[in-house]
């Protein structure tokens, strides 16, 4: 696990998210994590090949899946599968807790057999973009109780591998009876178009970018571009522009020691001032007191 990227989503010039593993050698994370308003992994938007698990430890939280926001209590626990766009989402002030999970599928792949029974009828399932355990499922208290032991093993291949066959096969179970969850052929459409948008940004960030560049990169009009950007990232496209700025000037402030000038000019904001108030208004911090909260949390 690389230390300094603790707390940032870092993203492939795709937008796809490169997971911070544990170890370089085996693709898994396991932490203990929690969730409130204004830290930075709160809200971003962002997919991976990987699949991802969280189960509430305390406290409500949400998690939006492909513009679907999916409400998550003590105890639930969520499934979303690879290449499904989500985050997760602070419903309250209080910080709630939880495990989160996020495996490469590679290693449920022992074997050709394997791949093809098993795995890839849900990796390849368009009508299975998440699945929630909770109280009214048989299978809630299981795989609440297998995510609470993972802490104990995070950074034991062995043992990981064998928890995570426990956990797929109650997806396996879960999913033959979960029913079939809404799609339809536009939704695929949309959500590459989207994709497209959020590369766009996401690569020219630096540079004046207007609501027309945007909307032409997913080959849509001005009207669906704020549509499915209000969808899949709950602000509209300049809003999610600024916010990802925001955020590129958080990890700066917490990776470099560039002075407040330079990290404006290598973020797209126009001056110091500008950037600063669009800081506080998304972290509730200046960046010069985000700055020193980011090295007394490191150490």
């Amino acid at each position: 696990m690389k230390r300094e990227q603790m707390g940032l989503i870092v993203k492939r010039e795709d937008g796809s998210e490169i997971v911070n593993y544990d170890d370089e050698n085996f693709p898994s994370y396991i932490y203990d994590g929690w969730v409130r308003p204004h830290v930075t992994w709160e809200k971003v938007p962002h997919f991976h090949e990987d699949l991802e698990f969280v189960s509430v430890r305390s406290g409500n939280m949400a998690y939006s899946v492909n513009g679907k926001t999916v409400m998550l209590h003590e105890g639930d626990t969520i499934f979303v599968n690879a290449n499904q766009i989500h985050y997760s989402v602070a419903v309250e002030e209080e910080p709630a807790k939880y495990v989160i999970f996020v495996v490469h599928p590679s290693i449920l792949t022992s074997s050709v057999a394997v791949e093809m029974q098993v795995v890839l009828p849900i990796l390849t399932n368009p009508n299975l973009p998440y699945l929630r355990f909770r109280g009214i499922n048989d299978n809630t208290e299981e795989i609440h109780r297998l995510m609470l032991t993972l802490l104990d093993i995070r950074r034991d291949p062995f043992h990981i591998t064998r928890q995570l066959f426990a956990i797929w096969e109650i997806i396996l179970n879960q999913s033959s009876t979960y029913g079939e969850l809404e799609t339809t052929q536009s939704m695929d459409t949309h959500m590459r178009a989207f994709k497209n948008m959020m590369y766009f940004i996401q690569s020219e960030y630096k540079n004046s970018i207007t609501l027309e560049q945007i909307a032409a990169k997913g080959n849509v009009g001005k009207s669906m571009c704020n549509k499915l950007f209000h969808q899949y990232a709950g602000l509209s496209p300049i809003g999610y522009l600024l916010d990802f700025r925001v955020r590129k000037v958080a990890e700066l402030l917490s990776t470099t020691s560039c002075n407040l000038g330079e990290i404006a000019a290598m973020t797209g904001f126009n001056g110091v001032s500008y950037m600063s108030e669009m800081f506080k208004k998304s972290f509730g911090l200046s960046p010069l007191q985000y700055r020193a909260s980011q090295k007394e949390r490191i150490g």
